[in-house]
Formats: structure tokens, sequence, C-alpha cells
């Protein structure tokens, strides 16, 4: 049975999603480091180049040699821009299930690439890798990181109670951490069907502006 994810790269309308390679590190560095993603995620802060050289030659391997799970990085198809992140984390090869979540660079925000990306994302796990059952976690006070969850078809499943660690600026600029809940999402091969027609519908892949 499969237990890590394969070196793969998928393609979208408009997105590439591949490995994190060297030449991703001054734009992992500067998209690490935007004040949302320090807020929602438990990334390190300072997130330097020297950082993000370690999470893409040391981090980001290991994580996927273990089975544990696979970073990767999205890009703009025609420019190659880095525009954001995909990581698959917690995953358990034996009731084929991950956790999925999402980071979109500040510049490229208001596109829709997350949604275009976690969409993309969940078919090659159903279909290829055999995954039945993808979760997400989002903060309680993440509203637009919620509004992609339910974009592409997860259901939510309930709230884990005083369970998150988001951080919030000081006064004196340094941070401070403050707890809050997660509201669990949960995604199976059924509650895909029809995403892309939604996704349509509604003109596209509308961007949300405040999101991790």
């Amino acid at each position: 049975m499969t237990s890590t994810f394969p070196d793969i790269s998928l393609s979208t309308e408009r997105l590439v999603l591949r490995p994190l390679d060297a030449d991703d590190v001054p734009a992992l560095a500067a998209m690490m480091s935007d004040e949302q993603v320090g807020a929602w995620t438990g990334v390190p802060q300072p997130f330097t180049e020297d950082t993000a050289r370690t999470w893409i030659t040391e981090y980001a391997p290991a994580e996927r040699a273990a089975g544990h799970g696979l970073d990767l990085a999205v890009a703009e198809f025609l420019t190659q821009r880095l525009v954001g992140l995909i990581r698959l984390t917690r995953t358990n090869w034996h009731v084929r299930s991950t956790e999925l979540s999402y980071i979109v660079a500040p510049w490229a925000r208001g596109e829709g690439y997350a949604s275009e990306a976690a969409l993309a994302t969940a078919q090659w796990l159903f279909g290829d890798q055999k995954l039945q059952r993808i979760e997400l976690r989002t903060a309680a006070d993440n509203t637009a990181a919620q509004q992609v969850a339910q974009k592409i078809g997860c259901i939510s499943e309930g709230v884990l109670r005083n369970a998150c660690i988001a951080r919030v600026r000081g006064e004196d600029g340094g941070w401070s951490e403050v707890r809050t809940d997660y509201i669990v999402w949960s995604l199976l091969p059924e509650d895909i069907e029809g995403a892309d027609g939604q996704l349509a519908d509604s003109g596209g892949f509308p961007g949300y502006t405040d999101w991790n």
C-alpha cells in the first residue's frame, strides 16, 4: 500500500502545482513573512531566506519521505511566479486521509488561486491517490479561509473549542499568542462532484482578500 506521496506536478487553467525548489527561496521567505500568514499559521517568525532554504531542502523532503505529507508550490502558469503553497499534513495511509491547508502571497490574493489550487489537489488525492477523506481546519475568525473551504465543497463538521493558537502583533511589534477555536471541515470523494460547476457558475475562481 502506498505510504508516501510522489513528487508530482499538477496543472490547472492558470496554475502549476509542483515541488518547491531552490529558486523559490526569496518568494517563499517573503510570502511566509506576511502579517496574515504570521497570524493564522504556525510558521516560524521571522521567516528568513535561511529558514526558507531549510524548509525547501530539508523539512519538506523529510516530511514527504516519512509519509507525513507533501508541500506543493503554487505558481502562475504563464509567469511561473510563486503565488502560494498547498500543504498536506497528518496523513494517515491506513484511513486514507490527510489534512489540507493553503497559503497565498499577499500580492496574489483576490484572484481565486486558493480555490483553484485546493480543488485541483483534492481531485488528484481522490483520483490518483485513492484517498477517502480530506480535512481542513480554519481558525474561527479566519472567515475568508472558511469561504475557500465552502467553495470547493467542504462540509463543516463542528468546532474544536480552544484548540487553535493564533498570533497578534503587540504594541512593541512582537508577536503574542491568543487562543481561539478551530472549525473542522471535511471533503469526501462524493462531495467534490460538481465543485467545478459551482465555481464556474460563480464566475470562475472568486478571490478572497483576507485569508492566511
